[in-house]
């Protein structure tokens, strides 16, 4: 896509353009960078030279919430909104989980996944009247765990304490490894970012809400993304989403969600240079600035309420900051290992649209239905199968894939869960080859794609194709904490051979894309690599839970 043709084109046409041509194929792959150089990759750190840093205490350690509880909007007794414990919500959410080491290299892992551990995303607070965290913006630094004073606000106000969450992306991070295609990921890391912040906010009582009353360019301007003064000559970064934190749940059920006053804009007020990240890049990918603009916008959720399924039942009774912290990507799985039926079904129920984590945190309908590919769990056939989240989807993929699927009910499937068997067969190799020939397709208990509605919803509102991402990454989040609380593991897949996986299927159209896939079984461990502490030497301060 040249500029000439772009200028030509509507942004929903530029987004198609843009979703065609970063397509994985048998016979090529979407449009990357020819060779990597390990040793030169981007600082996966951004700060801020000449800002007011406050070092927040490390704790979450010493929460006792479960991860049942954690899970349950009112699972426990919401914890005192203070700097203290926006520490806890920052370490569980966005800060580091350990460092790996392997010869001379050495590595960081985060609570939030990210394909590649390139991490694009970056968080920001807004606070206002917080105990302990001066009013205004902030930049969380995940390396230090600690906050960069973006802008000082002049609100003095008596309203109570409020704390929102802004997230943005680092397109480069992403662009350096993945090429053309790095959007995509990108928005992928902003569902698991957005989960890994609900799941965090619930293990200290407290809940998550996106706000919807902003454009990307009012978000850019209120998490200080647009001002020129302050990345000049560096890479920056795209406004994805508002997060509202609600500390008070059970005695405000209706709590202010909209947007916080705008950060003083008298530039005396304002501080901080962003770092370079990479002073040598060694390709340009236009394809990813002109998406991001077609992109732009905002969009209203579309939900009218949850459907009527049964409670989820908790079963594990593991520590939220122990699933949380332990959570890891397997980078191989154990070929001859069976998952347990009940394992597998409550995996999927988790998926369904509840009022409970992450779900409670969504504001549209469900649009992404996984197709399954089954190699080993107790009592199913291995077979591909599909798990309709929404009684019009179902339908409409009814019409749209092969018509020679089965679409039956597999025996003792729990009776509200809307699974069905398309076709028995061992779908091993067929899962391996549409991974991009990836071993962990086939050798864990089951992989996955996520389909998702597309050509309708992107074309009424272009924005939305991040969103879309955003859903998808939540469905991988889920399955990464729940296959850990389950003594498992999961991986998030973003190669994958798009229009071939489509074909087989029966799909021939665009009304339903894949856009991330994800495979869980039981991980085997490279004893070769170290893992070290995500903050040594710091100290950790014990944590009592206040009630509000």
């Amino acid at each position: 896509m040249n500029v000439a043709a772009t200028q030509a084109l509507s942004p929903a046409d530029i987004v198609f353009a843009y979703h065609a041509r970063t397509k994985h194929t048998l016979k090529r792959y979407a449009a990357g960078p020819e060779t990597l150089d390990w040793d030169t990759q981007p600082n996966p750190f951004r700060e801020f030279a000449g800002c007011a840093r406050t070092e927040l205490d490390l704790g979450a350690d010493q929460l006792a919430t479960s991860f049942a509880q954690a899970c349950t909007p009112g699972g426990i007794a919401p914890a005192a909104l203070t700097i203290e414990t926006v520490g806890k919500l920052l370490e569980l959410s966005f800060g580091l989980s350990a460092w790996k080491e392997y010869g001379p290299d050495r590595w960081a892992l985060r609570c939030n996944p990210s394909s590649g551990n390139l991490h694009p995303t970056e968080a920001y607070i807004l606070s206002r009247n917080v105990p302990g965290i001066i009013d205004g913006l902030h930049h969380y630094l995940s390396r230090d765990h600690l906050l960069e004073l973006r802008c000082r606000s002049n609100d003095q106000s008596g309203a109570p304490g409020r704390l929102w969450i802004g997230l943005s992306s680092v397109q480069w991070r992403e662009a350096w490894k993945y090429g053309e295609r790095a959007f995509r990921y990108c928005q992928l890391d902003v569902g698991h970012a957005l989960g890994a912040l609900r799941y965090a906010a619930g293990a200290l009582g407290w809940r998550a809400t996106l706000v919807e009353d902003l454009t990307s360019t009012e978000l850019a301007a209120l998490l200080g993304l647009d001002r020129t003064d302050a990345f000049s000559g560096v890479e920056g970064e795209d406004a994805e989403l508002l997060i509202a934190i609600d500390s008070a749940p059970s005695t405000n059920p209706a709590p202010e969600h909209g947007v916080p006053g705008t950060p003083e804009s008298d530039r005396n007020q304002w501080a901080g240079q962003a770092n370079l990240l990479d002073p040598h890049p060694l390709y340009r990918w236009p394809a990813i600035g002109q998406v991001s603009q077609a992109t732009q916008g905002r969009g209203s959720g579309l939900r009218s309420d949850f459907p009527n399924y049964p409670p989820l039942q908790q079963s594990s009774e593991a520590r939220a900051t122990d699933v949380i912290l332990g959570r890891r990507s397997a980078q191989r799985f154990d070929s001859k290992f069976r998952m347990s039926a009940d394992t597998f079904y409550r995996l999927l129920d988790c998926l369904l649209d509840r009022p409970n984590a992450p779900w409670d945190v969504w504001n549209f309908a469900p649009c992404i239905h996984p197709i399954f590919f089954v190699h080993r769990v107790d009592g199913l056939d291995p077979g591909v199968y599909a798990l309709p989240r929404s009684t019009a989807a179902a339908h409409a993929l009814r019409r749209q894939l092969r018509g020679d699927f089965e679409w039956q009910t597999p025996e003792r499937t729990p009776a509200h869960l809307p699974f069905v068997r398309l076709l028995r067969t061992d779908c091993r190799v067929i899962a391996r080859t549409m991974n991009c020939h990836q071993a962990i397709a086939s050798d864990g208990c089951f992989a996955l794609s996520m389909l998702s509605e597309f050509d309708s919803i992107v074309s009424a509102n272009p924005w939305r194709y991040r969103q879309l991402h955003w859903e998808a990454g939540l469905l991988g989040h889920v399955l990464y904490l729940e296959a850990e609380a389950a003594g498992l593991r999961g991986t998030g897949i973003g190669c994958y051979f798009d229009d071939a996986l489509h074909e087989i299927l029966g799909i021939a159209t665009t009304q339903f894309q894949a856009l991330y896939h994800f495979t869980v079984g039981r991980p085997l461990i490279d004893g070769r690599i170290s893992t070290l502490p995500a903050y040594p030497g710091r100290r950790i301060q014990p944590f009592k839970e206040t009630p509000a």
